[in-house]
Order: structure tokens, then C-alpha cells, then sequence
């Protein structure tokens, strides 16, 4: 929403969450990310790819959902998906975390990249609370509406859908637990994986199987969490 033009949002999602799009809170955001830009702001990610977790993971196709807090704020490396880099950047700590927990529920070598965008093909959303972020600025653009918008999201799922996975890493993420039925999905829940806090339990927490068996117990496919 840097450049509207440049936004295009999958006719899936707009079937279920395009009335957002038409409320005060996203008129405000709107031009708050154009005043931002006004100024001589630099915003990440692009514009074309604000919206790349719900383009690359179809509604339908959902079925589990990563919660981060906001965009990667380094040059080159926020794409639209949380905790995922393009690839030729360095991993970031928190996935190599991420990376360390598949390995060890597994007993699997993980690629030598941070782009994950081959679990998003799969039906993992890897959705941020919070869609932009000022270069250099971490929680920039918290308390702006995108909150509301990514809680939209996850009702739609929790409403519309059903035997999702939520991966709520953190306090930020499990806030948005309180939106889910807990009879009709699972929600899994563990410390954040930054080095900061990923001892305190989500190195061990067996999210990754667990998520695999319960999709498996419901009659959909698990996730190959190697192939990214």
C-alpha cells in the first residue's frame, strides 16, 4: 500500500477478508504508509509483496499458520513472509533456531538458505502481525491497523476453516490465540525462537511434528518442513 497500484491481493482472500479494504482503520493505514513514503521513508517490504503470504498460501490451502511480530527492518531482507529471507541473505537467529528444532524432531539437514516460501506453497501462512516496517526501525508501523487487518485474517480461518495448525511463538504472537476455537483447530504455543528466549522452551517444544501428526490425524498432508 506504498503504491496501491502495485497490490493485488488473491480473489480467495478477498472473498473472505476484501470488506476490510472498505474500513476506516485501512483508509487511516493507507495514508500513513503514504505520508511515510512522503517523507523520504524507506518501508519494507515492497509494495508488491505486502501481501506475499496469502498470495503464495491460497485460503483454502491453509493449513498452518506461523504468527511473527513485523518485517524483517534490513536492507534485502523482508519478502512477506515472516522469519523468511530471500536467499543469498543471512539467516537470521531466530530461524536458524527454527532451523535447529525441525533438525532435531527430524534428524534432517536443513538448506543453506532462509527463504521459505517452499512452506508457503505447502499451506503454511506465514503471516506478521504487522505487514511494514521502517528501514532501521523495528515495531515502526505496531498500532497502526495492521493488527486489525491480520486479526480479520485469522478469524476468516478460525470461522471458515477447519483442523488448522497455529504456531503462536512468543507473548506478541499468542495474543491472537484468543481468536481461535480450540475445538476446531490446534494451537501450539512456546517461547519465541530468538536466541533471547528460545532456551526457555521452544528449543524442544516438538511443534513441528506435532503439527504434522494432528494434520495427518485429520486427513491432510503433512508438511515437509525440509523442502523450502
Amino acid at each position: 500500500m506504498t503504491d496501491s497500484s502495485a497490490i493485488k491481493l488473491s480473489q480467495g482472500w478477498l472473498d473472505v477478508i476484501g470488506g476490510e479494504f472498505d474500513r476506516p482503520y485501512m483508509a487511516q493505514l493507507r495514508q500513513f504508509l503514504q505520508d511515510e513514503k512522503a517523507r523520504g521513508k524507506i518501508i519494507y517490504p515492497k509494495g508488491a509483496e505486502i501481501f506475499n503470504a496469502m498470495n503464495t498460501t491460497s485460503f483454502d490451502g491453509v493449513r498452518v499458520v506461523i504468527i511473527g511480530q513485523d518485517p524483517y527492518h534490513g536492507e534485502g531482507q523482508a519478502h512477506g513472509l515472516c522469519f523468511s529471507v530471500r536467499r543469498g541473505v543471512a539467516i537470521p537467529p531466530s530461524l536458524i533456531n527454527i532451523y535447529k528444532e525441525i533438525e532435531a524432531e527430524y534428524g534432517v539437514k536443513m538448506p543453506p538458505h532462509g527463504d521459505l516460501t517452499g512452506w508457503a506453497k505447502q499451506g503454511v501462512l506465514l503471516l506478521n502481525a504487522t505487514l511494514t516496517v521502517q528501514k532501521a526501525n523495528a515495531g515502526s508501523h505496531q498500532r497502526r491497523g495492521w493488527e486489525e487487518f491480520t486479526d480479520a485474517v485469522i478469524r476468516a480461518i478460525n470461522e471458515k476453516r477447519e483442523h488448522v495448525v497455529f504456531l503462536f511463538w512468543g507473548s506478541y504472537a499468542q495474543k491472537k490465540g484468543a481468536l481461535i476455537d480450540r475445538s476446531k483447530h490446534l494451537v501450539l504455543q512456546a517461547p519465541h525462537p530468538s536466541p533471547l528466549s528460545a532456551h526457555r522452551g521452544f528449543l524442544g517444544c516438538g511443534h513441528f511434528k506435532k503439527a504434522n501428526d494432528y494434520l495427518a490425524a485429520n486427513g491432510a498432508t503433512p508438511i515437509d518442513w525440509q523442502k523450502i
